[in-house]
């Protein structure tokens, strides 16, 4: 800077040096010591003066980012006051840095305020020891901490520190990037069963004799059947009354035990599956009878799973789509004997997803996945009622590009069990042997495959887009199942939510805003009607 002009009076020129922080001064002694004192006095000031200053945040969490601003001016930094969310408590790992911690919602919330801290003749109780901001001499004198009433960070320093705190501020504070994770659950099964087995019975009442073969994979049972028929006939009364008018009434009472096997024997039948087919007679005191069955079972399934959800960059997120079932933990009775308790736990069964997806500068999408399918598969048998669990599990790290598809585990399964049940000797016979034995087998095949697909959602337009497209396909399949309504989903939103159904801009070709299937047929309301091709 120039002072005065041509035969104004002295003159002086001012310099600033940005690199140490000093101005030259150039000009008559009288007016050069005038402006000495001047820049020493607004120093003076400036290094005595604090100023504080109330920055409200746009993107970032004010809890993640005060134990950053604290550890710069060399404040010890300030712990989360409240608890962070987990599985039970949601998103433990959810913050980046090793001070983040999430903004939860469980715990009492405090202000805290700490201490201003003198960079100079003492420790700053940080970590390091040091401020890595400082302001003009050397010395600092900072408090920063955070109103928890609203998403503000307050900071009380010198102009400079100020200025510093306040670029960091700006530089954090910025719109975080969100991410799609969609994934996809393949599993094709085929169980196929095959049995063939033959049973016979022969025996001799009169002498005592009786032989029989009987496996543990044939139904209807013949000894079941045998026993029934024998109790039957064995344990049958017959009663003869005389009626007043002349005539007689035959009546045959059985026991208790004949009627209890014919219950087993009935029950033995009806559980049968497959064909079967027997004989049976008598020659003589001697009585003969055999069962041959046959089965077979082909049990395809198709499993096709879509969990998706959109969370930020770097936060962990989490759906569960399922059922919580009880799982018994323990069984004991009382002091006295005569009460029986038994203790359970809740167990989630269904789809779980978590991941915490990190975008980097690359475009492409660091993934820490954990994706749960799992399902009931029934009792452990007939007699104990605790409950089997399917259950399909993976926990990964993958880096995948923007949009593209990648596999994240796969399992190819083939099992095949075979059964044979037969009679010493008699099984091992030619041809006869069949007579005397009864085969099973099993096979199962399972193929498996689970896919990945980030897409990283930069701007507004990439959220609406994915939201229209979600809401569309939603609209095609109200649109399909009842053609002469309109989709029930829009009405939802128009009537509850006070706004205009979020459709897309560009009709999904098939869709009801496709022209070949949505005709307009009153001037309310749309009737959407499939055109025939």
């Amino acid at each position: 800077a120039e002072g005065g002009g041509a035969g104004s009076g002295p003159t002086a020129s001012v310099v600033a040096v940005e690199g140490s922080n000093a101005v030259a001064l150039r000009g008559d002694p009288t007016t050069v010591a005038r402006l000495a004192q001047v820049a020493a006095d607004l120093d003076q000031k400036a290094r005595n003066g604090t100023e504080i200053k109330v920055v409200f945040l746009e993107n970032a969490d004010a809890e993640q980012l005060l134990p950053v601003l604290q550890e710069l001016v060399g404040q010890t930094p300030t712990q989360p006051s409240s608890q962070p969310l987990s599985r039970s408590n949601f998103g433990a790992n959810s913050s980046s840095g090793s001070n983040g911690g999430g903004s939860g919602f469980g715990g009492t919330q405090q202000a805290q305020v700490s201490q201003p801290v003198q960079a100079s003749g003492g420790s700053s109780g940080s970590g390091s020891g040091q401020p890595a901001i400082t302001a003009a001499g050397g010395r600092t004198a900072a408090v920063i901490t955070r109103f928890i009433g609203a998403n503000a960070i307050v900071i009380a320093a010198p102009a400079e520190i100020q200025r510093q705190l306040a670029e960091v501020v700006r530089q954090l504070d910025t719109r975080r990037e969100q991410v799609l994770v969609e994934a996809i659950v393949a599993e094709v099964s085929d169980t196929t069963a095959r049995t063939l087995g033959a049973q016979f019975i022969v025996g001799d009442p009169s002498g005592g004799a009786f032989g029989a073969s009987t496996f543990s994979n044939s139904a209807p049972n013949i000894l079941q059947i045998a026993g029934a028929i024998g109790a039957t006939q064995l344990n049958t009364s017959t009663t003869t009354t005389t009626n007043t008018d002349g005539s007689t009434t035959v009546t045959k009472n059985t026991s208790s035990a004949a009627d209890t096997l014919q219950q087993s024997a009935i029950s033995s039948i009806l559980a049968a599956t497959g064909g079967f087919g027997g004989f049976g007679g008598k020659i003589g005191s001697t009585f003969f009878g055999a069962i041959i069955n046959a089965v077979k079972s082909d049990t395809t399934s198709n499993l096709l799973q879509v969990p998706h959800l959109v969370t930020l960059d770097n936060q962990e997120a989490h759906s569960l789509v399922g059922q919580e079932i009880p799982i018994t933990t323990g069984q004991a009775l009382s002091n006295n004997f005569d009460n029986a308790f038994r203790t359970t736990q809740r167990q989630n069964v269904g789809i779980e997803l978590t991941v915490r997806p990190q975008v980097n500068s690359s475009g492409t999408v660091k993934l820490n996945l954990r994706l749960e399918v799992s399902s009931i598969a029934g009792p452990v048998s007939s007699d104990n009622s605790d409950l089997i669990l399917n259950k399909r599990e993976v926990e990964t790290v993958r880096t995948v590009d923007d949009g593209q598809i990648a596999v994240i585990s796969g399992l190819l399964d083939d099992n095949e069990r075979r059964t044979i049940e037969k009679i010493p000797l008699l099984g091992d016979l030619p041809v006869l042997g069949h007579l005397f034995t009864s085969k099973a087998k099993q096979r199962s095949k399972t193929n498996l495959m689970i896919f990945i697909r980030p897409t990283i959602l930069r701007t507004a337009g990439d959220s609406r887009r994915i939201t229209e497209q979600r809401y569309g396909y939603l609209r095609l399949q109200q649109g399909l199942a009842e053609p002469e309504r309109e989709p029930s989903i829009d009405q939802l939103v128009r009537d509850y939510m006070g706004a205009a159904p979020p459709i897309p801009s560009a009709p999904i070709p098939g869709s009801i805003e496709d022209p070949r299937i949505a005709v307009p047929v009153r001037s309310t309301s749309t009737v959407f009607r499939p055109v025939k091709k």
